[in-house]
């Protein structure tokens, strides 16, 4: 099945897939700025999540499979492609399994090691909201604060609200699926797996997901990879500092 997608602009395909529990519409500020750049933005929902299909299947292999088809699907080539978390690791796979789809690659605040399970309060909290009962978005705010304090992460969860019918509260995603199969997210780049075409790494300077360890590990998966640190960012560096993000990014990507 062909993944959702919101497609900006026109001249070189960039596509950029979005986190876990996230979409492409996350992206739409800075896919808009890109396509002013002369690039054709494809802002994607990755399986289980926004638009897209909904599937009992969710690994990095089906995600990268995914990917192949879209491409494919529109004749897509010598594409530069950006993933964040989530999305970083299906866009570190699928660069190493299909390099010659692939011109530049940007992966933000993401090491292609494991990562241990940590998303279990968010999915409970989510998995708590009843909306037989809640019925507004405040409501359903109210109720996930008591599993997620931080109000601009239960603002980025939900998004994922959307209206069934007038009356009728629903959430995109397929939580069901994704509680089982959140180990996946945390999945390492095989060992062998290796991509020599340009690549960044993006990380935010108050994020511990690629620490200095990670650079040893980075380097030996993508030996042509730089490292580069946004400041005043956590893990949403892109949301939390846009213009520094954007700035690096598009200068790597006309370089």
């Amino acid at each position: 099945m062909l993944l959702y997608s919101n497609i900006i602009g026109k001249g070189r395909p960039f596509l950029i897939l979005h986190g876990f529990l996230g979409m492409g519409d996350n992206w739409k500020t800075l896919g808009k700025q890109y396509s002013n750049e002369g690039f054709e933005v494809h802002l994607i929902d990755q399986r289980n999540h926004g638009r897209s299909f909904h599937d009992d299947t969710f690994n990095y292999e089906a995600l990268v499979k995914d990917l192949k088809y879209y491409c494919e699907h529109y004749d897509l080539k010598d594409i530069a492609l950006l993933g964040h978390s989530m999305g970083g690791k299906t866009a570190m796979l699928f660069a190493t399994e299909y390099p010659h789809f692939i011109s530049k690659l940007i992966v933000a605040d993401i090491s292609p090691r494991f990562y241990p399970v940590h998303h279990d309060a968010i999915l409970e909290g989510l998995s708590s909201l009843d909306f037989n009962d809640i019925k507004s978005r405040s409501s359903a705010d109210k109720q996930l604060s008591n599993y997620v304090k931080e109000m601009g992460t239960r603002m980025f969860l939900l998004k994922n609200l959307y209206w069934i019918e007038k009356g009728q509260l629903a959430l995109r995603i397929n939580l069901e699926i994704l509680k089982v199969e959140v180990s996946e997210v945390g999945e390492a780049l095989p060992i062998y797996a290796t991509f020599s075409k340009d690549t960044l790494f993006l990380r935010g300077d108050k994020s511990e997901y690629i620490g200095q360890s990670d650079e040893t590990i980075i380097q030996r998966h993508f030996p042509n990879s730089n490292i580069v640190t946004i400041a005043n960012a956590g893990h949403w560096l892109h949301a939390e500092n846009p213009k520094d993000f954007y700035t690096t990014t598009l200068q790597f990507l006309l370089q």
